[in-house]
């Protein structure tokens, strides 16, 4: 089958789930304006943060009095700081349907010993958000990245709501619509959707959960980069660019080319229209062929941005070994590469779509990931 491959390739074959693609036509060149060898606090440094801030708000529409923050290790570190600064005022729902979902489970009730209910669904599949009690601080990511599952939008969260949401968008923003008047703490990274360079986090925060910060502290120490308050008031600095510790200018100036990028070509609607197209590329793929499916079984909950693919043919004996071996061979042909499930996700692909991805990539792969997986089919029933 090996001489069999199709001859036209993706133009771009990093489909990673992050770092992901870079914007298209991307080269170094963009970045000749960076504030390199120059501090962070330095007129031009401020400028630069300042401006990323405030790209972030006109791009994702984020309200004028929502506070939008810089901060260190990326998303993790963001919603790890949202966690340890804002919970414990009240009993806490822990939503999780996905490992990195898991992974915020452990930190509140084994690290920070929350009293908490913990709702989980397998991959694929995502929790009922009408049974969850928005009255305890609810925490919960909008994407699944490592699952391909998404909140299909906020309507079971009451305006009313007597706690905070804690929500981890890290692979939804700038490719999902979210409902900014139900989210009270927002985070995410410039590496995901934007394709820009890890390390970063933003974090915004609603009136509300700014209102809890200055009224509320939590029993447990905290360390110096998870300090957003000082004497009971909100530390403003960091929602104007003044960051906790020191940020790479280089890193600064990638996400506000990304952004110029995203204004360029129409804003939120067309980045959004953008993953969307990519996605259905695959979904349509899917539909044509019965040896693969989505892992996310709803259409309503599919990720338009990490999708996540599962192999269903009856002739495969392994599972594991065949998505591994049909990820290696794309990678081997240079085609995609980085897309094999992630570690604790059922045995599968998954094909970053986010709005840097060409929907022309797209296709060229549904090409050789047919190919691919009929030659490891054969590989794999000669050697059986």
């Amino acid at each position: 089958m090996a001489d069999k491959h199709p001859t036209a390739r993706p133009a771009n074959p990093r489909f990673s789930s992050g770092p992901c693609a870079k914007i298209p036509h991307f080269t170094v060149d963009m970045l000749s304006d960076a504030a390199l060898g120059r501090s962070h606090r330095a007129r031009i440094g401020k400028e630069k943060l300042a401006a990323a801030i405030e790209g972030t708000r006109e791009i994702l529409g984020i309200p004028a009095d929502y506070r939008i923050g810089i901060v260190p290790a990326s998303d993790t570190g963001a919603v790890e700081m949202a966690m340890w600064s804002l919970l414990g005022e009240r009993k806490a729902t822990m939503v999780a349907w996905e490992s990195f979902g898991a992974g915020w489970v452990t930190d509140v009730v084994k690290q920070l010993k929350i009293d908490a209910e913990v709702m989980t669904a397998d991959y694929g599949e995502i929790v009922d958000l009408a049974t969850v009690d928005f009255d305890t601080d609810v925490v919960f990511t909008w994407n699944g990245t490592t699952s391909g599952v998404r909140v299909p939008d906020g309507d079971a969260i009451p305006a009313d709501r007597a706690g905070l949401t804690i929500c981890d968008a890290t692979s939804a923003a700038f490719a999902q619509d979210l409902p900014w008047g139900k989210l009270d703490v927002t985070t995410f990274s410039w590496q995901k959707v934007m394709g820009g360079e890890a390390a970063h986090g933003m974090l915004i925060l609603s009136p509300r959960a700014v209102e809890r910060l200055e009224n509320y502290t939590p029993a447990w120490p905290l360390p110096k980069i998870f300090r957003l308050t000082k004497g009971g008031k909100l530390i403003d600095g960091i929602f104007r660019g003044e960051t906790i510790n020191t940020p790479s200018m280089l890193a600064v100036e990638d996400y506000l080319v990304a952004l110029d990028w995203a204004r360029k070509i129409g804003g939120l609607p067309k980045l959004m229209a953008r993953a969307d197209a990519n996605a259905r590329v695959l979904w349509d793929f899917c539909d044509r062929h019965d040896w693969i499916a989505n892992l996310a079984n709803d259409p309503a909950t599919r990720s338009n941005t990490s999708v996540c693919l599962k192999f269903t043919d009856d002739r495969i004996k392994d599972g594991a070994s065949f998505a591994k071996a049909v990820a290696r061979k794309l990678e081997d042909y240079n085609v995609a590469l980085d897309v094999g499930a992630y570690r604790d996700a059922p045995a599968g692909l998954r094909i970053w779509c986010g709005a840097t991805i060409e929907s022309s990539d797209v296709e060229a792969l549904t090409l050789w990931l047919k190919w691919a997986f009929e030659t490891v089919l054969e590989e794999q029933t000669a050697t059986a």
